[in-house]
């Protein structure tokens, strides 16, 4: 396995934090400061993945001989992406919008490194009890909602609206733990020696010097 000088996560989540700890003892956390933006032809399915490929590679920028992790994730319904909600009314409507019903949550992951990048996206099915007017005004006065996709933390209050899942439980709070350990072990057991210049490449090195 490849050594690394260290690992970093590209994001400024506390819940990845305290996931990504089970992983590993150290590790530094630098969020990207990209400006989330897909291009309109990608699907909803594909955000996560492409956007935490954006993160992965802005911090990666400074931190070549680190394994940068970027993750992103997306609460999906119906086609269409929730996001965290930003004001009390919307994430009254996110509520009524996922009660009784069936999403998807989609974390997409990137591992950056030594120039070679590798990403995947994992899924989990998420069904919501159906949700009394009186359980939804009771969770959106709390601050819980607010920083997450879909407005809802399923470790915590969350908890009690939900009637099952399909997949993996910590890719919903932000981390597929189990998958990413694998598939860091794989990524990381891979050559990463840089290829030696071209012929051509070092005649034109030579010129330049001369």
């Amino acid at each position: 396995m490849e050594k690394t000088q260290g690992i970093i996560l590209a994001s400024a989540s506390p819940r990845r934090k305290d996931l990504l700890k089970r992983l590993y003892d150290d590790f530094k956390v630098i969020p990207s400061r990209i400006k989330e933006v897909v291009p309109k032809e990608l699907g909803a399915e594909q955000c996560p993945e492409y956007l935490a490929g954006q993160k992965a590679e802005d911090v990666a920028k400074a931190y070549k001989k680190y394994l940068v992790i970027g993750c992103d994730t997306s609460v999906i319904i119906d086609g269409a992406v929730l996001n965290k909600p930003r004001s009390t009314d919307d994430a009254r409507e996110m509520m009524k919008t996922l009660s009784g019903k069936v999403h998807r949550v989609i974390t997409g992951c990137c591992l950056f490194y030594m120039g070679k990048s590798y990403s995947f996206s994992e899924s989990t099915e998420v069904e919501f009890y159906p949700l009394t007017d009186e359980e939804i005004e009771n969770y959106v006065v709390t601050p819980e909602p607010y920083d997450k996709a879909g407005g809802y933390a399923i470790q915590g209050r969350a908890a009690l609206f939900i009637k099952g899942i399909r997949g993996d439980y910590y890719n919903i709070v932000g981390l597929p733990i189990a998958r990413l350990q694998r598939e860091i072990a794989a990524f990381l057991d891979q050559d990463f020696t840089p290829e030696p210049p071209k012929k051509d490449e070092k005649k034109s090195k030579n010129k330049k010097k001369k």
